[in-house]
């Protein structure tokens, strides 16, 4: 990796930041290196992901930005690729590799120094702590769960949009769970915030998945609203709006003339295909 963006199979030329909702250009495979790799930095982070099912093992390098490609001796093999962009293609041992990677070097990155006397730190345990060289404190890789939920009442689903996102993308609301919370008040509240609309905490779980940006954990619920009434923060959406379930299933689709869906490596698409499937 470089910068946040996975090593790709291929020479033609990466794509841009991906905006939020903006349609990915056909996916490559992730280019995959021996034991060589390790030679193409002396500055390059290392961390182990673990082994393979033939038992052989995983590192990740974190590359540094002055780093060339060109000037490589894997040159023109591949291409440093968005990782929204290259994540489409990811098989699940890929995405889950990538997703661990991208993490654990982004929490190197933010924590250089310790949090408790400012002292530097250093990695230990292959990637996976860091310690201080002053006060001897210990820092491990942090997650940040976040609830990304399904309001529905009846036959219809709430979705939400920020201005930052290509026209016609919706998706479920969502928001970072907070000291004190159960995951289902957070699910709750961040609706009330978002949408003013007030919701049961009594909610479904559904599945969580790994987001590394920076290094949450997206847990995706569904839960009911008591009513229907939209009142938008404009500081968190652009906008929401009801689904009815036909609208939901067409933007699913791919057929609805106007809006479309979250991707399929996202868990936002699988919520709404959840609470479609219940009928």
């Amino acid at each position: 990796m470089r910068n946040g963006m996975p090593l790709v199979e291929g020479s033609a030329p990466a794509s841009s930041p991906v905006q939020i909702g903006a349609r990915l250009a056909p996916p490559r495979p992730i280019l995959w290196l021996g034991p060589p790799a390790g030679m193409l930095s002396p500055k390059a982070t290392r961390v182990f992901l673990g082994e393979t099912v033939k038992g052989s093992p995983v590192f990740a390098l974190e590359l540094p930005s002055s780093f060339s490609l060109d000037a490589s001796p894997i040159a023109g093999l591949g291409v440093f690729e968005d990782f929204r962009a290259a994540a489409q293609g990811f098989t699940p041992f890929e995405g889950g590799a990538a997703a661990t990677a991208r993490s654990i070097f982004e929490w190197h990155r933010r924590h250089g120094f310790c949090a408790n006397c400012g002292d530097r730190t250093k990695i230990l345990e292959a990637g996976w702590k860091r310690v201080c060289g002053d006060c001897k404190a210990e820092h491990f890789p942090r997650v940040d769960p976040v609830a990304i939920m399904l309001a529905v009442r009846g036959e219809k689903c709430l979705l939400g949009r920020q201005a930052a996102w290509r026209p016609g993308f919706w998706s479920c609301l969502a928001g970072f769970v907070e000291p004190g919370e159960t995951i289902e008040q957070a699910a709750a509240r961040e609706v009330l915030e978002e949408a003013g609309v007030r919701c049961s905490t009594r909610a479904d779980y559904l599945f969580c998945q790994p987001w590394p940006f920076a290094h949450s954990l997206m847990i995706g619920l569904i839960l009911e609203a008591d009513g229907e009434d939209i009142t938008v923060d404009t500081s968190e959406l652009e906008t929401a709006r009801w689904f009815t379930r036909e609208e939901t299933a067409a933007m699913m689709a791919g057929t609805h003339p106007e809006v479309f869906a979250p991707p399929k490596f996202a868990v936002a698409h699988h919520v709404i295909k959840a609470w479609l499937e219940r009928g």
